[in-house]
């Protein structure tokens, strides 16, 4: 299977987003630690790697952790916001180091949404600048966006500027707000849209994707919003395939392994066509409406075909639907054999993976000082800003 794991480099970062949901916290990493996880990748036989933060560009170690996973034998990739990679010597640095690809974050081409969204102004001339650096170097570049209440309205308006403006980008994938932790989570009224706020928009821009021969992803979803295009679901795909995903979180979550998808559905999801390849409603932070979900009545085999059978994903070794239907009655049984577990448990490691978890980064003094200096430099933001900070869990320690 394509399993691609996560390292969170940092959790700082140089923009403010007033929904972010991996704020600052006092962890640090450096070479050694990260080194570590990307072994630990390697020895589960994974197929790459996405450096993410926080804002990864902002560790001064980021290229050589890129290179030593490359040397590995990892795809690398990076999440960023784009600012440091519109250097073209950062760009050059990256590239030389082997990174392969890198999802730059936009969220609006409208200049006033996006500054409102990242609580900076200019960010857009640099993840433009971003974008076409890393084209220069050899970099791969997928945009990524984040469904919010603010751009709800225009996803469309944002995939016509990128194919006039940057025609050379190919793949674009959407997340849908995760209002469940960070500062998402106390600013709900603000951020997070209702389903309904974006199908229309996100469907016009799947659609002029799908028409001029681009890829793309959408991520915490429900497929009764994306039924055209529901081979397209992230989650849709890791169920179908039986894939797994690892955060290693640089919080007192830890590390994070995911297989299990499921998490919101409605009463009226039961009698779904696709309910046993959905991953449900994307919710911990009960800020959107179940009510919102309905059933669909289309065919789910044909979904399946178009996953397993897809050219440019070869990671399914089975690719008949008569393997994949034995294949997937297997995973369900077992599935169902195993206690169920509440949305709110899923931010924890699973009990399987306690006995072996890695320490992801550490806390020190001089990390608790500059965690507390970056907190109180955030909420002088957070009150020019007009947003809530994020109420302080446990930190814990990695120790």
């Amino acid at each position: 299977m394509a399993n691609i794991g996560y390292i969170q480099v940092v959790r700082h970062c140089n923009h403010f987003c007033g929904f972010c949901s991996n704020p600052t916290t006092p962890y640090t990493h450096n070479f050694e630690s990260m080194r570590v996880l990307v072994d630990d990748f390697v020895a589960r036989g994974y197929f790459g790697v996405i450096l993410t933060g926080g804002e990864p560009t902002l560790h001064p170690e980021l290229p050589d952790i890129a290179r030593y996973a490359t040397d590995q034998g990892l795809h690398v990739r990076m999440i960023t916001n784009g600012w440091r990679l519109s250097d073209r010597a950062f760009a050059k640095a990256l590239g030389e180091a082997g990174l392969r690809l890198v999802h730059v974050s936009v969220y609006s081409i409208k200049p006033e949404i996006e500054a409102r969204l990242r609580g900076v102004e200019g960010t857009l001339e640099r993840a433009y600048a971003a974008v076409d650096n890393a084209a220069e170097f050899g970099i791969d570049v997928n945009i990524n966006c984040v469904i919010n209440k603010l751009n709800a309205d225009h996803l469309d308006l944002n995939i016509r500027h990128w194919i006039q403006h940057h025609p050379h980008i190919r793949h674009f994938v959407w997340n849908n707000l995760d209002p469940s932790m960070g500062r998402a989570e106390v600013n709900q009224d603000q951020f997070t849209p209702r389903l309904a706020e974006f199908e229309l928009s996100l469907y016009r821009a799947l659609r002029m994707l799908h028409k001029t021969g681009r890829t793309f992803r959408v991520e915490k979803v429900p497929l009764c919003y994306m039924t055209d295009f529901a081979w397209a679901s992230t989650e849709t795909r890791k169920i179908v395939k039986g894939e797994e995903r690892i955060v290693h979180f640089l919080d007192a979550k830890q590390t994070v392994r995911q297989t299990d998808w499921e998490h919101i559905y409605s009463d009226a999801c039961a009698v779904c066509s696709l309910r046993e390849i959905c991953g449900g409603l994307f919710d911990r932070g009960d800020a959107y409406d179940p009510a919102e979900l309905h059933p669909v009545f289309i065919d789910r085999d044909a979904i399946v075909e178009q996953i397993i059978r897809d050219p440019a994903d070869p990671s399914y070794a089975l690719r008949s639907l008569a393997e994949w239907r034995v294949d997937f009655e297997r995973r369900l049984a077992e599935a169902r054999a195993r206690p169920r577990r509440g949305p709110r448990e899923h931010d924890a490691p699973p009990p399987e993976m306690r006995e072996t978890l890695i320490p992801v980064g550490q806390i020190t003094d001089r990390g608790q000082r500059l965690f507390q200096a970056k907190r109180r430099a955030e909420s002088r933001k957070a009150e020019a800003l007009g947003v809530n900070m994020e109420e302080m869990k446990e930190q814990g320690s990695a120790d």
